[in-house]
């Protein structure tokens, strides 16, 4: 029998990021990190790599806790971000000038922050179950015990556990958390683009008739697309060749970002509102997409689970060892988290609705929405402190 203070089950983005973090901060505590898949082994970029958007917030935080690094090839600097509605004369830019900040975010490619941040864990006192998945989670009174399917199945005992392991937790479903969802009619198309001249670090979310397509800076002068799109026109795009897909998202989107080059493997995404009934369980604490699943319109999705992380850190620096995972402490987290998370999914749903509505009245009112925000200063603060993950 192997005891932890904390046990994480997911060993991906969120669960590698919590468990590093917690330790960073929190060195004598003893953690352990249960993740089911074996990073890939090759860490450089591809022109393929997914990728995430971080928000100014979270690049101070995991700044300070040498968790990123400007520099790094792999992540590129958003220097600003345009927001526009296709056919209508409503828009907004964002800089981070006006808020007196180096960067609205970065954009990093998932594979090799991946591999840096399971590195991470093998650096710190950290103990890796990879790969292994949980088989059994019985919860007791003052501890949880998990079972492991895997090699001589260990049982493991932690006064905390921490589910992140993503949008179909298994482990969520071992302990009968109920997750509300819904899915949007649309899906998404998440594909790489060469863009000439080049994009000068500058995001673009920009609203068609057919839904948002989201354009973020990657290094070498890519655009990571994110196309959100009726299924059954999904299903098309999908099936044409490069230079045909090209010239349809250069009519979709316009020149604004430039001209589109080359585009690399396409891929769909299915759109989905969703939310744990509660954040919380006995000794249990829920994070990330394990949580909440939201529509990727602004980029919220990997900020909100980062603040699920400084959250719950905050939570363990300011109680002692002994209570982690009682009652009081669950709830404490519970209380912390709701508002927050409560917000974005009303925030990302709404703006969803809001610009999938092709009503003139409507669009109308979108258009001067955005003149206005460009106009007033602070109409534009809250948005831009929404993007920038500065909420509190």
């Amino acid at each position: 029998m192997q005891q932890f203070d904390v046990l994480i089950v997911g060993g991906g983005m969120a669960g590698a990021t919590a468990a590093v973090s917690i330790k960073k901060q929190i060195p004598d505590c003893r953690i352990a990190v249960v993740e089911a898949f074996a990073p890939k082994a090759n860490s450089h970029p591809s022109f393929d790599d997914r990728s995430i958007a971080l928000a100014e917030q979270s690049v101070d935080y995991l700044s300070k806790l040498n968790l990123f690094n400007k520099t790094w090839s792999f992540a590129e600097r958003i220097s600003q971000v345009n927001v526009s509605d296709r056919g209508h004369f409503g828009k907004a830019s964002i800089t981070p000038e006006e808020y007196q900040v180096d960067a609205l975010g970065y954009v990093v490619e998932v594979n090799p922050y991946g591999q840096f941040l399971h590195q991470q864990l093998q650096n710190q006192d950290i103990t890796l179950f990879c790969p292994a998945k949980v088989k059994t989670v019985t919860q007791h009174t003052e501890y949880v015990e998990v079972e492991l399917d895997a090699e001589q199945s260990p049982v493991l005992q932690a006064k905390l556990l921490v589910i992140a392991d993503g949008a179909h937790s298994p482990t969520r479903g071992l302990l009968n958390l109920e997750f509300d969802s819904f899915p949007y009619e649309q899906g998404a198309l998440i594909a790489n683009v060469k863009v000439s001249p080049g994009h000068q670090g500058k995001a673009f979310e920009r609203f068609t008739s057919q839904g948002p397509i989201a354009l973020l800076p990657m290094s070498d002068d890519r655009f990571s697309v994110a196309w959100c799109m009726n299924k059954d026109v999904l299903e098309e795009v999908l099936g044409l060749d490069d230079c045909a897909f090209l010239a349809r998202l250069q009519q979709e989107f316009g020149y604004r970002g430039g001209v589109f080059e080359a585009v690399g493997k396409r891929s769909r995404y299915p759109l989905v509102h969703g939310r744990i009934s509660s954040v919380v369980h006995h000794r249990v604490v829920v994070i990330g997409n394990a949580a909440h699943a939201i529509h990727p319109i602004a980029g919220q999705g990997f900020n909100l689970g980062m603040r699920d992380i400084q959250c719950l850190v905050s939570q363990l620096q300011s109680s002692d060892i002994a209570t982690w995972g009682e009652h009081a402490f669950t709830q404490a987290y519970k209380i912390a988290r709701d508002s927050d998370i409560g917000r974005v999914m009303t925030l990302t749903d709404g703006l969803v609705r809001l610009f999938s509505n092709e009503s003139r009245s409507v669009a109308f009112g979108r258009s001067c929405g955005l003149m206005m925000i460009s106009l007033f200063p602070n109409l534009k603060a809250p948005l831009a402190r929404q993007l920038m993950g500065r909420v509190q």
